[in-house]
């Protein structure tokens, strides 16, 4: 299976820069598995959107997924209580 290129948005950036350090350790080991699978156990559709998210812990990813030119686009990386407003 081709791998997926993994494009971070500069708001998903500058969330992620904010996390604390476990967090962004954690949150960066589970964006870079989306290259061999976008769609891992445990991530969700968003009801009427486009967009998928996964947890890690308190955190929330939401991304979408080109898969005709193989493109996993992080939008959002924030805690739950702050991430779909």
């Amino acid at each position: 299976m081709d791998k997926y290129s993994i494009e971070i948005v500069t708001k998903a950036e500058k969330e992620f820069l904010k996390l604390p350090e476990t967090a962004k350790n954690r949150v960066r080991e589970k964006i870079l598995l989306l290259e061999n699978n976008p769609r891992p156990f445990g991530s969700k559709k968003l009801r009427e959107t486009e967009y998928y998210r996964i947890r890690i812990g308190d955190f929330r990813v939401i991304y979408s997924i080109h898969d005709n030119n193989k493109i996993v686009k992080i939008l959002s990386v924030a805690h739950r209580k702050d991430v779909y407003r």
